[in-house]
């Protein structure tokens, strides 16, 4: 996986440091204790999948520059901002193997913090005139509240069907993703048809994503997260859901018991990974997850004007092989 990584970063190395350090730019603050939590910040990157997609749908249509680069800060700055009001709203203490905001600093300081970088993801763009990548990324917050709001009324009765799923999946983690992917593009001055097709792929790729990270939760423990906490939290993934469609009516009336339980035991998480197994659900994800990976391909095949396609198609593959 490293490798593949490697190789997708590998002809952006250059314009990915130049980001960082506009990225860190970006934050700095006059204010000792904010400009300590935001070097704490910048120093706990992850993989930058965000900025690869930014960085790389630009280098689709011509040469990366300074609307690519703020854009990619941009993308950067919302998302650390929704992260940490997250972290707060979730009582989390860890964000990728690190402390979390909250709970190093408690919980007002990580809610100013989140809309600190807000404020300074807007303030960038409206300063440099950037309003399309500023309305596309601002979509794609209003559709990442929108679904997390829907899953949270779902949760309540736990009657998600496939199709609500996808409606969520689509608007809380692909519509960020697909808002990268436009982005970049944007940053080229390509035409609307373009970037709706940018966008489209994009969005395609974000629900393979959340699949991907759905099937996490019935894997082994070197996998990114502990092996059913989406149980545990009473996230009705794709594989349950599949698995309560076919089950008949008694079964699925006992497992939906077991998730609606605040505690569970570790035997009754077990009980549920084993029906979820049992019933295909699995399987039937890693088709769902195979087939929109498939389809982002194809509208990458098809965007017109396009240079070299094959870091972002080596970036789709990624997105399903991933070991976290």
């Amino acid at each position: 996986m490293a490798d593949i990584l490697a190789y997708i970063k590998s002809p952006i190395e250059k314009e990915l440091k130049i980001f960082e350090d506009r990225f860190k730019d970006s934050v700095k603050s006059h204010v000792p204790l904010l400009d300590t939590i935001m070097n704490y910040i910048v120093k706990r990157k992850g993989k930058q999948m965000r900025p690869l997609l930014v960085l790389h749908c630009a280098k689709l249509f011509g040469e990366i520059n300074e609307a690519t680069y703020r854009g990619a800060a941009l993308v950067e700055l919302l998302h650390t901002a929704t992260l940490v009001h997250d972290d707060v709203v979730d009582e989390s203490n860890m964000r990728r193997g690190f402390f979390s905001i909250n709970a190093l600093w408690k919980n007002k300081v990580a809610v100013l913090v989140g809309d600190y970088l807000l404020s300074k993801g807007l303030l960038l763009s409206l300063r440099n005139k950037d309003f399309k990548a500023l309305e596309i990324l601002s979509t794609a917050v209003e559709q990442m509240s929108e679904g997390e709001l829907l899953q949270m009324e779902k949760a309540r009765k736990l009657d998600i069907s496939e199709e609500v799923y996808f409606e969520i999946v689509t608007k809380k983690t692909a519509s960020l993703l697909a808002s990268c992917c436009g982005i970049g593009a944007n940053s080229t001055k390509q035409s609307e048809e373009t970037l709706n097709h940018v966008i489209a792929m994009g969005n395609a790729i974000g629900i393979a994503f959340q699949i991907k990270d759905d099937l996490f939760d019935y894997g082994d423990n070197k996998v990114g997260k502990p092996t059913g906490i989406d149980i545990v939290e009473k996230k009705m993934t794709l594989p349950l859901i599949y698995a309560l469609s076919v089950a008949d009516k008694g079964e699925r009336r006992d497992k939906i018991r077991i998730i609606k339980k605040n505690k569970k035991s570790k035997s009754e998480i077990k009980e549920v990974i084993d029906f979820v197994k049992r019933n295909g659900g699995l399987e039937y994800a890693q088709k769902r997850m195979l087939e929109y990976k498939s389809e982002a391909e194809d509208l990458l095949a098809k965007i017109p004007g396009s240079g070299d396609t094959s870091y972002i198609l080596a970036l789709i593959s990624y997105v399903i092989e991933r070991r976290k």
